[in-house]
């Protein structure tokens, strides 16, 4: 499988606003805007933001206002969150919050949506919220829609009337709801490839059309990590993948540290094993091998979008990898990246079917 295999597929950016060892939160903060400055140039269709309470290494705990410095700070790649995590918040405010997204930035934000609780029982507490809150998702994913449709009583302003991209992300039921409400889904690979591509089989299979969505559309999302050869890909994984291990061991999620330190660790037997856990199931490796790694993958699931994850501690090598994908996926900018485009303005893409 060549290059051809991935072209005419949109790809996308899902930026977790990591920390670096030796730097603060607030550079995270800024490192991710400047980060979709620099995708929007490579041509990546969305670029969007996750949400995450009281975990250390991570400094992104409010999607929608950073989505907003996002949005303030680029011209074309749509905006969006990956996700709000819905559970733990009151729909009425989550519709203002798009309302005014959208009002501010017409046609650019997208509305992705998860069912995803506090990590902790500390956390959740301090949400007012419990471990079961997400069985609920349902029916807080439709009182949030009828704001945008004028179904209630009380009316979102300025959401009602409104009609941006919702999108769910599929942790346990997701693809369910996302089926059920006719909504776009995100999904990962994270138990597997089998149980994904189940999961996405029934989605189609229950879809039903809505003001939404006329038909069933799907993105597919995981690491993806390109170098110069398989071994530098890899080591674009280790961080990330310490860092996982650290926090199934620690409770807490270390700042990303260079690869070379993390090698150079004596980890326990539970460690290393997490640690190699966590390196597996991601495409990575030379343009080649990516290429034929996601053109199987895009071909399995019949994916419309690839929303790539990846972060690393090498800032300069991650761009770098996001650089050669764009060149293997056929994006405007690819390998003759520079800021801004080409020609210094950010690099047009034919009008899309779905946003």
């Amino acid at each position: 499988m060549t290059k051809a295999a991935t072209r005419g597929i949109r790809f996308s950016v899902l930026d977790r606003s990591r920390t670096r060892q030796g730097r603060e939160p607030a550079q995270a903060l800024r490192d991710t805007v400047r980060f979709a400055q620099q995708v929007e140039a490579l041509g990546y269709h969305r670029f969007w933001v996750s949400e995450h309470h009281g975990v250390p290494g991570v400094a992104g705990s409010a999607p929608t206002v950073l989505a907003a410095a996002v949005a303030a700070a680029t011209s074309t790649i749509r905006v969006g969150t990956g996700g709000v995590m819905l559970p733990n918040h009151q729909p009425l405010v989550v519709a203002e919050q798009f309302g005014v997204l959208e009002s501010l930035f017409p046609g650019r934000i997208d509305m992705g949506l998860g069912r995803s609780v506090g990590f902790t029982d500390g956390i959740r507490r301090a949400l007012g919220r419990d471990k079961d809150a997400a069985e609920d998702f349902g029916a807080q994913l439709a009182e949030l829609l009828g704001y945008f449709t004028g179904d209630h009583q009380v009316h979102a302003r300025p959401a009602e009337g409104l009609r941006l991209p919702a999108f769910v992300l599929a942790t346990g039921s997701g693809a369910d709801h996302a089926a059920d409400h006719g909504l776009p889904l995100v999904i990962g690979s994270v138990r597997g490839e089998e149980p994904m591509l189940r999961a996405i089989d029934r989605y189609r299979a229950r879809f039903r059309p809505s003001a939404w969505s006329e038909r069933p559309y799907v993105v597919v999302a995981g690491n993806v990590a390109v170098a110069g050869t398989p071994e530098a890909a890899r080591e674009l994984l280790v961080p990330e993948a310490w860092s996982t291990a650290h926090s199934r061991t620690h409770g807490e999620f270390p700042p990303l540290a260079p690869p070379g330190e993390i090698a150079a660790r004596t980890m326990s037997e539970r460690e290393r094993g997490l640690f190699e856990e966590a390196t597996r199931g991601h495409i990575h490796g030379t343009e080649e091998q990516v290429a034929d790694a996601l053109g199987g993958l895009i071909e399995r699931s019949g994916a419309d979008e690839v929303l790539v994850t990846t972060s690393t501690y090498d800032r300069e090598a991650l761009l770098d990898s996001y650089r050669r994908l764009a060149d293997l996926a056929g994006l405007p900018g690819g390998l003759s990246y520079e800021p801004g485009g080409r020609d210094g303005a950010p690099p047009s893409r034919p009008e899309p079917a779905f946003p």
